[in-house]
């Protein structure tokens, strides 16, 4: 992990934080963290002993014969022998006495001597597991929630496996984990996402890339004439894409996916909310689901129009966090012929939103005009996870890719069926980014020539395509790079070789980039005969004694008309107003 935070931030992700959940940084003996004296980005976290903290599965759990609040559980840890835990895990509480499990619950069981973060303090301070006596019943050992384990700040239950988890392997070999904190700069927006970082990882290392699949199991009745789509807009909305899942069972997604979930900072919620979640940070396409009973009931029971325009005078939304909210004019709706179902790209409406009771989900995948997602947050002060994507530029083509990710992993989480299709509008299809570059010009520009092969090869690693017109060895041979669809940041024309030129030496290796003098010849100055005379009044003035001023430009009307005679009218003063003044006395 060190020397993979390393390499990321020289490529340009700058690698902020390392956190540390079960596995250990290398060199560093397990205990828990921070790790000082390390080179690199801060490590923090704790280290899982593989002696102490192991998976195992309970078996049945019985009652506390002191305490109403407190269960024994009876423990198979993979050692042999059974253990009793004592623990006072509320969702353990509806077992209590109901005799063997039929079917074993999987958890992460800490032996005496285990080093943990305490459970019952705030933040995160290390303990010991100590034995002690518990209302008259000798405890040696617990079975641990997420915070003790210092996967999230949740104390409220013990933690619940998947039925795949192998009792009595090393809980760190099973979901020991490491996350990056990586800053993500305004031309890297692409990279906000898992796949995003692991395509750079893969041209930086040459490991091949393994996108997740993309194929969804369709069953279901055809969508095709049950939803319609309308784009009022196409240019704040270049394009929408619906799909359909049928016969679902809201329910919470299965333990791994919590616990990633988790482990950047977002709450799980259920199976369909957690998974429209995990593919934006999978690959970077946020994704909102609908209840598609509501939508039926507000169509009268007929088909429903998804219609996606400005908000018109006076319309209000309340969203997800249970705001109502009054809308701009600017402000780009969802809507169907009723009114609006959500703030586009920001956050949906509370009406519509998936609840425990749903069956049917209509899913979205869509692009949107980044300004004006940003004029909408800033006037919503309404920040979000998908905001901060769209803000910063999502492209279209990603729509139908989340979709069907999404769609897919829905149904292997719920239950459902996939209907048949999407419904997907596409009016506003960007132009291929195509731009033309030769290895003589990325010579001119680093200072180190690398060979046509190995820019071919990087960019090729980064996903655009490439053709090669001339001899291989020849320095002037032409480069024609198409940048991939999720390439918002590739421009044309000299703009575009500039941005080919820093994706190779990115990949390249800044550190491989020898410091030399600028090998060019510049060109010959053009003489500027008001500036030589402008120059040549200010050496005249300063030789005989004077110096100049320059005075702060802003300023107000009220000050300046100290200046001037108590009958002139201010009016007629040329100001060039400030349209955001920093201070009321700076506004000119």
């Amino acid at each position: 992990p060190e020397d993979l935070a390393s390499r990321l931030t020289f490529a340009g992700l700058e690698v902020e934080d390392s956190e540390y959940v079960g596995l250990a940084p290398a060199g560093l003996p397990i205990a828990g963290l921070p790790a000082d004296g390390r080179s690199g980005p801060p490590a923090r976290g704790l280290a899982w002993d593989p002696a102490t903290i192991v998976i195992a599965r309970i078996l049945e759990v019985l009652p506390h014969p002191n305490a109403d609040r407190l269960t024994l559980l009876r423990v198979d840890d993979g050692s042999g022998a059974e253990q009793t835990v004592l623990t006072g895990a509320p969702n353990l509480f509806h077992l209590k006495g109901a005799g063997p499990l039929p079917k074993p619950l999987k958890i992460v069981y800490a032996r005496e001597g285990a080093v943990l973060f305490d459970g019952h303090k705030p933040g995160r301070e290390v303990m010991t597991l100590k034995r002690a006596k518990i209302r008259g019943v000798e405890s040696t050992s617990m079975a641990c929630s997420e915070k003790e384990l210092g996967i999230s700040d949740d104390h409220d239950g013990i933690i619940i496996l998947d039925d795949d988890a192998p009792v009595g392997r090393a809980a760190a070999e099973y979901m020991g984990d490491v996350v990056f904190e990586v800053k993500i700069n305004p031309n890297m927006a692409r990279n906000a996402c898992v796949l995003g970082v692991a395509r750079e990882i893969s041209a930086l290392t040459g490991v091949p890339l393994r996108p997740p699949a993309l194929s969804v199991t369709l069953t279901g009745a055809p969508i095709a004439g049950r939803v319609a789509i309308d784009i009022r807009e196409p240019e704040l909305n270049p394009r929408f894409v619906l799909g359909l899942l049928e016969g679902a069972r809201v329910a919470p997604s299965p333990y791994w996916v919590q616990r990633r979930l988790r482990l950047v900072g977002t709450r799980p919620i259920s199976n369909i909310v957690d998974a429209t979640n995990y593919v934006m940070f999978e690959l970077g396409e946020p994704l909102h689901a609908f209840d598609w009973d509501v939508l039926v009931g507000r169509a009268g029971g007929k088909r429903p129009t998804i219609i996606t325009r400005r908000a018109e005078p006076g319309e209000a939304l309340k969203t997800l966090d249970g705001v109502e909210r009054k809308l701009d004019p600017f402000t780009v709706l969802v809507c169907d012929g009723q009114g609006p179902l959500s703030i586009a790209g920001v956050m949906g409406g509370a009406e519509s939103e998936v609840s425990p009771g749903t069956t049917s989900v209509l899913l979205e995948g869509a692009a949107w005009e980044f300004i004006n997602v940003r004029k909408t947050v800033k006037a919503q002060n309404l920040p979000s996870e998908a905001s901060y994507r769209f803000s910063r530029g999502v492209h279209p083509g990603l729509a139908e890719i989340g979709v069907a990710r999404a769609l897919e992993l829905m149904r292997q989480w719920t239950g459902g069926t996939v209907a048949r299709g999407l419904v997907d509008s596409y009016p506003g299809r960007p132009e291929p980014v195509v731009v033309e570059i030769t290895p003589a010009e990325i010579a001119r520009q680093l200072g180190v020539r690398i060979p046509l092969d190995d820019i071919v090869r990087i960019l090729k690693a980064l996903k655009f395509g490439c053709e090669v017109s001339g001899d291989h060895a020849d320095p002037h041979a032409v480069i024609r790079a198409t940048a991939p669809d999720h390439r918002l940041d590739i421009g044309t024309g000299v703009v575009g070789r500039a941005d080919i030129v820093e994706e190779v030496a990115r990949v390249y290796g800044y550190a491989r980039i020898p410091e030399t003098l600028l090998d060019e010849v510049l060109p010959p100055p053009h003489p500027n005969r008001d500036l030589d005379l402008e120059e040549r009044v200010r050496d005249v003035l300063v030789s005989v004694g004077l110096q100049e001023v320059v005075t702060y430009s802003l300023t107000s009307p009220e000050r300046e008309a100290r200046l001037r005679q108590p009958a002139s009218d201010d009016a007629d003063v040329p100001y060039v107003r400030l349209a955001n003044p920093i201070v009321v006395d700076r506004v000119v």
